[in-house]
This record gives C-alpha cells, sequence and structure tokens, in this order.
C-alpha cells in the first residue's frame, strides 16, 4: 500500500523558511515523479514543485521560483520542500503527490497525480 507522509508544516513569521518532507513507501518509486501542491482556504490545489526521481529534473510554479527548493533522497525514500523568503500568500495545505515517470514540464497543464498524502498545514504570518 503507497504511503505519503508529509511533515515539516508549521507557523512562521514572513521572510522566514520551513522545510517540508514527504516520505514515501509501498512501492519503487524509482520510475516516479514526485509533486509537491498547495491548497489555501477557499482556493483550488495549485501546483507549487515536480522532481523526477530517475533524472533529477525540476520544475516550479512562477509564484515561488528562486525561494523554492525541491529535492530527493533516494536512500531515504524521502522528497523534500526547502521554502526560504516565506510570504503571506504561501500559506495553505501542502500536499506531496506520485504519478508514473512523466516530463516534469507536464505537470502544470496536467495536474493529475496517482497518489497523494493527506497534507501538512503551513501558516505564514506579518
Amino acid at each position: 500500500q503507497v504511503q505519503l507522509v508529509e511533515s515539516g508544516g508549521g507557523l512562521v513569521q514572513a521572510g522566514g523558511s520551513l522545510r517540508l518532507s514527504c516520505a514515501a513507501s509501498g512501492r519503487t518509486f524509482s520510475r516516479y515523479i514526485m509533486g509537491w501542491f498547495r491548497q489555501a482556504p477557499g482556493k483550488e490545489r495549485e501546483f507549487v514543485s515536480a522532481i523526477s526521481w530517475s533524472s533529477g529534473s525540476t520544475s516550479y510554479a512562477n509564484s515561488v521560483k528562486g525561494r523554492f527548493t525541491i529535492s530527493t533522497d533516494n536512500a531515504k525514500n524521502t522528497v523534500y520542500l526547502q521554502m526560504n523568503s516565506l510570504k503571506p500568500e504561501d500559506t495553505a495545505v501542502y500536499y506531496c503527490a506520485a504519478d508514473p515517470e512523466r516530463p516534469v514540464r507536464t505537470v502544470v497543464a496536467c495536474p493529475q497525480f496517482e497518489y497523494w498524502g493527506q497534507g501538512t498545514q503551513v501558516t505564514i504570518s506579518e
């Protein structure tokens, strides 16, 4: 049974940093891409970032480019999202997701993923 478990969310002041983790288990993910999405209250879920576990290719939403960094630790089967220079508009529930391998540039147009975590709350205060 595939499980994606997010952690690392919390409350920080604007300008601060957080690192989210997503521990993946239940199958081999070497032929998968991993994504981070977020959903703010009253808004639709939106793409944040994606990475290919096999190639390391990455993709970012324009709103987080230069501030967020996605990475993987293959030994730990864990995906990270390092978030710097956080803004109040980054407040949302952040979800980790996994999907069979495809070019990460396709994620923006096709954000449907096979597996999803439960989410972790990120709150940025003024």
